[in-house]
């Protein structure tokens, strides 16, 4: 079945549900109710999909490359190995979402909610993470431009988040929750929020695990890959 075909799906699906007019087309679809549908391996490439009702729907393997998906609801999507690649997801509802193995390069995911998500296999390089929930989300594997997440710990803290370390040519960065930055960033973020508390010493033991494996790690496996 060709990718037009199963763009026609998805409008008429919608249609008939009275969901959208008649003479909506695939770059029509805003703040469509679309909870539940079977979209796997479909063409939404540049699809204005802002503020539509997604969750619950398959669409694995799906083109939605440049769409519109603002404020749109995508909790407990299957998204995996869809390309999502410049895709504007600002303000989505992520909420447990299926991003297994998704091509996230250069989406705009500030201020998404992805509590709970799998990321794992995730393309994210160039993506923008900017105010975004990360909290509880499975990043093992993820790739980010000039990072690699090479140990992954947890869950551990006060939320019960993983705690990822990335190589990149900055050194050492870390990832928990809605934190993304450099070791020492972390340590005074540590201390200004949990002191001494129990939290502060699982943390404390983590870093000094991801210490000794910095020290394993050659500075080959630090340079970022050539684009």
């Amino acid at each position: 079945m060709s990718y037009a075909s199963l763009e026609m799906q998805v409008i008429q699906w919608a249609q008939a549900r009275g969901i959208i007019p008649n003479a909506t087309t695939a770059a029509q679809l805003k703040k469509a109710n679309l909870s539940g549908a079977r979209l796997s391996r479909a063409n939404l490439s540049g699809a204005d999909l802002s503020g539509a009702d997604l969750s619950r729907a398959n669409l694995s393997g799906a083109d939605l490359s440049r769409a519109d998906l603002y404020g749109a609801d995508l909790s407990r999507a299957n998204l995996s190995g869809a390309d999502l690649s410049g895709a504007r997801l600002s303000r989505a509802d992520l909420y447990g979402a299926n991003l297994y193995g998704a091509n996230l390069y250069g989406a705009d995911l500030s201020g998404a909610d992805l509590y709970g998500a799998d990321l794992s296999g995730a393309d994210l390089s160039g993506a923008r993470l900017s105010r975004a929930n990360l909290s509880g989300a499975n990043l093992f594997g993820a790739k980010l431009i000039g990072e690699r997440p090479v140990l992954q710990i947890g869950h551990i803290g006060s939320r019960c988040d993983y705690f990822v370390a990335y190589l990149t040519d900055q050194g050492v960065k870390l990832r928990t929750g809605c934190f993304f930055g450099a070791v020492d960033q972390f340590r005074e973020k540590l201390s200004e929020e949990h002191g001494t508390n129990k939290h502060a010493m699982e943390y404390t033991a983590a870093l000094e695990l991801i210490r000794v494996h910095a020290e394993l790690w050659t500075p080959a496996e630090v340079t970022p890959e050539a684009e």
